[in-house]
């Protein structure tokens, strides 16, 4: 599971790169861990009750958002929030993926995973990966709103490279194309579930941590 990711770009960039209003955001680039604020690409009415008007696309916003979900009620641990999506049939997502204004863009540099195997020093492995088809790139997200304004990651199978990490899942990379990143933001599920798809080895290079 993906527990660290980069954003090595000022809020000013990110809008230009993904054709949003940046707004007040006042990041400048660093790490991105859990229970952290990062920003967030949205095209929903956050903190307004009922669906985005039929037929209307609200213009693409950068919002700072917490990464980690709070869990469901059943959860005894409420301390430990939900970063990743793997079910996307689980009944705690089916309305917010099938609803796509709480679907969003999570923009990135790169980010880490822990491999199998340990170092020479007796740690556990860390991988970090990036793409090579794109500086700035974004992870398909979905967002929640509860007492913290907060946000998931999109899972799916491996690619090559990730499995060869000793990955079972990895984090849903969206291709640099403006209209497949509107297919995530706007389309119905039937055609934004197809964006749920390994991204290609090819497309991705190993990083370093800075």
């Amino acid at each position: 599971m993906t527990t660290l990711y980069r954003l090595d770009a000022p809020a000013p960039a990110i809008a230009a790169t993904f054709h949003a209003r940046a707004g007040e955001d006042p990041w400048s680039g660093g790490h991105v861990a859990p229970g952290h604020f990062a920003p967030v690409i949205t095209a929903g009415r956050e903190f307004i009750a009922g669906p985005r008007p039929a037929g209307k696309r609200l213009e693409r916003r950068m919002i700072p958002r917490q990464w980690g979900v709070p869990p469901p009620p059943s959860v005894p641990d409420a301390s430990r929030t939900v970063l990743t999506v793997r079910n996307q049939d689980s009944p705690f997502w089916i309305g917010n993926l099938r609803n796509s204004e709480f679907r969003c863009l999570v923009p990135a540099t790169s980010y880490m995973v822990w491999g199998k195997g340990l170092d020479k020093e007796g740690k556990r492995l860390r991988h970090w990966f990036a793409c090579a088809d794109q500086t700035l790139f974004a992870f398909a997200g979905v967002w929640k709103d509860s007492e913290v304004p907060s946000f998931a990651l999109l899972t799916c199978e491996p690619n090559a490279l990730l499995r060869a990490a000793g990955r079972e899942t990895m984090p849903v990379i969206l291709p640099p194309d403006p209209l497949v990143q509107d297919d995530w933001l706007y389309a119905d599920w039937k055609r934004a579930e197809q964006l749920i798809a390994p991204y290609g080895s090819s497309m991705m290079r190993e990083a370093g941590p800075d």
